[in-house]
């Protein structure tokens, strides 16, 4: 039996057979306020090949009827699982027709539906990516069997529907939508509710795109509509610029949702984004900046994912680093960007994710082997978006930008609304650039791995540089990874700074390519030694830097005093890599970073830093020395937050680092003081966002008990406030909290999504290790069950959160492995649990490091 899943052989077997040329979907929805199912009826006409067998995907609690070319086949014959096995096609025009009752989720896949608590009305989405459109209507769920969809949906009287196509007028509300162009399954989508709506156009050329801006009522006074358009033409000017294509589709809809699993998703002229998004409360630049990315690579995904698509899900990579590079490029470089320091925020967290995401067991090649559904499923991770971004940011270096978006140019003219593969892409630019690029992508893309570049400097006697080289090393995989270690070639600027009245600035700057183990700079004779020499500065590679002796003591005293952001946040993210691979000690880098962060202009630098050292003191301390190096961090936070500029961005994110590590007496009593008012931080506003945050610390603290939590949730009656409420339950100190917390998520399948995800976040208290212990065994006789009987999205929430991270021991690895070895779990799962094994590995490793500094 299928189960659930699709390998890629049954696929391209589908696709080689059949042409699909329509669907006609009629949902009724109308029962949509009560829950429950809905009657979905599904038309399709398609082509195939020859006389043959094959099957259409469907997951529905019913099927009523299954008429194909105008035979009834019995639904309990040929449904099963996800499937209806379509006997006997016609070679040539086949029409197939489908009656089911469908279901609504609480899950965020298929037909997500959610009740707000302020207005107690429905509010419904489509989350399709990957295999989802099969909970809706029958489908054949592949994104390289393309057709045109055309929706009718009867809904609640007062209700909007919002579709690919441009929203009709409703006729006795039944909205009846024009076809689609010829799209994937899974970038059809349907919003439906009685959503708030702001409109407005963008303008070029003489054609007019009409731009839309939905969210739920209960957030339209935070719903800041003009910024959010702002972003978006600045998006359709610079991509339609850059890509030479108008943009593809009849109008643009942007739709704030609850309860979204990811941040935002690509549907045709109709993407939906996380409703977090609506910033209740204050937020800081960073927040916005992030918001802007969001909106720019989804639009970005119209062109490269929707108007071009993917064959298959292995090149989901390419779709999702494009989309990526191309967004921060354009913060980078559109005329009027509020964040021309984008590269900085790509660096500082962006790869620092696909660094740590490539030095897992679980590693892979950037263009990944993706067998079936269960492999991609798990392959959302930091090397799809964030080292394949890396590398493409590596390629324009390598081909040059004019050259990269000329091929890109040519891409999307010769395969508009089709299907394509990586080597499409790459001979574009092959034509372009005049580069082979066949080399290039063997090294970058079919290996796994980082690479370390090393300077070696030797000196004159009279103190100038007598040669430079840069040695590149591959780093042996991980335990467990595939493959081999490979080096690869690198397009790098070297940076040269020296110290000038305090402040680092660049003196020199040098561009080359790097291949093999060691390559010579061509430095300009009797040069002084620079202060510093900065490998891979403008980040234009992806590799791990190390700085040489001299370089690194200037740095340590001086990495706050770079001019520019970009080579600052290079240094500290060198810094935070050596200390998760324990060559830099905890309690050396929290040092740094108290040297340098007062000096730090870039607020999302400084964000990144304030969970990096707690994270790096949570878990790679060692542990007799945890609490001094904590106590040490939360006493400069409260002395930055009482410094800060009043009002400022940097005001807000040390109040938040300081809420997230308050410990003592004093400073508890002043969570609570800021809490009830009877405290004040000058020019700190105390609103919505901020309180959970102090409520959610004095809970875990045992500071403030369940009356305090329900009297927090009176005052904010939203589906946010009852998911920080849900949180700090959780989070409170007793085994009996941690056993209520626990059976709602692991032993009932009854909470929606983001209500799970929020008791798990406040399970999880870094403070609570010996009360959280005993769960230690509890997950491991748990996680199977739990992954064979919940969605995919439920079940990794599931998986990852739970796994017991904190308990950093030899014990805790010996679980793992003794169930992983009895166990034999499907590959996913097997994945999953082995990359949070190596986090404990890795911290072993760390707080090994950190305890030798103190000898």
């Amino acid at each position: 039996m299928p189960g659930t899943n699709l390998t890629r052989d049954e696929a391209q077997q589908r696709a080689r057979l059949l042409t699909v040329d329509a669907y006609e979907i009629e949902l009724d929805l109308s029962g949509a306020q009560e829950g429950g199912t809905y009657r979905s009826v599904t038309t399709v006409r398609f082509d195939a090949a020859e006389e043959a067998d094959s099957f259409i995907d469907l997951v529905a609690p019913t099927v009523h009827e299954v008429v194909l070319n105008g035979a009834a086949l019995d639904p309990a014959e040929v449904f099963a699982d996800s499937r209806i096995a379509l006997p006997g096609l016609r070679a040539g025009r086949n029409e197939l027709r489908v009656v089911a009752d469908c279901a609504y989720t609480n899950t965020g896949e298929g037909l997500h539906r959610f009740v707000d608590p302020v207005d107690q009305q429905a509010y419904l989405y489509t989350q399709f990516e990957v295999p989802d459109a099969r909970r809706v209507f029958a489908s054949f769920e592949q994104p390289d069997l393309k057709a045109t969809f055309q929706f009718t949906v009867k809904a609640p009287a007062g209700w909007t529907v919002i579709s690919n196509s441009p929203t009709p007028e409703p006729r006795d509300d039944v909205w009846t939508f024009e076809p689609t162009p010829r799209i994937s399954t899974y970038i059809t989508a349907l919003i439906v509710g009685p959503y708030h709506s702001v409109h407005s156009t963008y303008e070029k050329d003489g054609r007019t795109v009409p731009l839309g801006i939905y969210c739920r009522p209960s957030l339209a006074e935070h719903l800041d509509a003009d910024a959010i358009f702002e972003v978006t033409r600045q998006g359709f000017d610079w991509f339609q610029e850059k890509f030479d294509y108008a943009y593809p589709f009849a109008k643009y809809d942007q739709l704030f949702v609850p309860e979204f699993n990811a941040g935002a998703m690509e549907n045709a002229g109709a993407v939906t984004i996380r409703d977090q998004y609506v910033f209740r409360s204050k937020v800081t630049d960073a927040a916005y900046e992030v918001r802007a990315e969001t909106i720019l690579h989804e639009l970005a995904h119209m062109w490269f994912g929707d108007l071009v698509t993917m064959e298959w899900w292995n090149d989901l990579w390419l779709n999702e680093s494009f989309a990526t590079y191309t967004s921060i490029a354009c913060q980078a470089h559109a005329p009027g960007s509020r964040w021309p320091h984008a590269w900085t925020t790509f660096a500082n967290s962006m790869k620092t994710w696909a660094y740590r995401q490539d030095q897992l067991p679980s590693t892979h090649p950037i263009m990944a082997e993706i067998r079936d559904l269960d492999d991609v499923l798990v392959n959302f991770d930091g090397i799809t978006y964030a080292k394949g971004a890396s590398v493409l940011k590596q390629l324009v270096a390598y081909v040059g930008m004019d050259e990269f978006f000329k091929g890109v140019q040519a891409y999307f003219k010769a395969h508009a609304f089709k299907n394509t593969r990586l080597s499409d892409l790459l001979g574009a630019l092959e034509q372009t650039s005049g580069r082979d690029l066949k080399t290039w992508s063997k090294a970058w893309l079919e290996t796994a791995g980082i690479n370390v570049l090393r300077p070696e400097i030797t000196l004159a006697e009279d103190g100038t540089v007598a040669s430079l080289a840069v040695r590149q090393e591959a780093p042996a995989l991980p335990a467990g990874a595939k493959g081999e270690a490979v080096l690869r070639p690198h397009r790098i600027a070297i940076g040269c700074y020296d110290l000038k009245d305090g402040k680092l600035v660049r003196t020199q700057r040098i561009e080359l390519d790097v291949d093999g183990e060691l390559t010579e700079v061509p430095f300009p004779a009797n040069t002084p030694r620079p202060d510093v020499i900065l490998l891979n500065d403008d980040d234009l590679s992806y590799a791990k830097v190390r700085l040489d002796e001299e370089s690194l003591r200037v740095v340590t005293q001086h990495l706050g005093d770079f001019t520019e952001s970009l080579p600052r946040a290079l240094c500290w993210a060198s810094a935070w890599d050596m200390t998760r691979d324990g060559e830099l000690a905890t309690r050396d880098y929290l040092e740094l970073v108290l040297s340098g962060i007062a000096k730090e202009s870039d607020i999302g630098v400084v964000q990144s830093l304030h969970r990096q050292v707690k994270l790096a003191l949570d878990l790679y301390a060692a542990p007799d020395w945890r609490e001094t190096g904590l106590a040490k961090w939360t006493d400069a936070t409260l002395e930055h937050l009482r410094s800060a500029a009043p009002g400022s961005d940097h005001q807000l994110a040390w109040a938040r680092a300081f809420a997230a590590a308050a410990r003592t007496d004093a400073q508890l009593d002043l969570l609570q003081g800021l809490l009830d008012g009877t405290e004040t931080v000058e020019g700190l506003v105390v609103d919505t966002e901020l309180r959970w945050s102090l409520l959610q610390r004095l809970a875990a603290t045992g500071r403030a008990d369940e009356k305090a939590i329900a009297a927090e949730l009176e005052r904010d009656k939203t589906s946010a406030g009852e998911r920080h409420a849900a949180t700090a339950r959780a989070a409170r100190p007793t085994s009996e909290a941690k056993a209520e917390a626990w059976a709602s998520v692991v032993e009932s399948d009854t909470l929606p999504n983001a209500v799970q995800e929020a008791v798990i976040g406040g399970f999880v208290q870094t403070d609570q290790r010996e009360l959280l212990a005993p769960y230690t065994a509890k997950y491991f006789a748990a996680i199977k069950g739990v992954w064979e009987s919940r969605s995919h999205e439920m079940a990794q929430q599931i998986v990852v959160g739970l796994y017991p991270s904190l308990q950093v021991s030899q014990d805790t690895l010996d679980a793992t492995d003794t169930w992983l070895s009895s166990t034999e779990p499907v590959p996913a799962l097997r994945r999953l649990v082995t990359e949070a094994r190596a986090g404990v590995e890795r911290a072993l490793k760390a707080q090994a490091a950190d305890a030798a500094a103190s000898e």
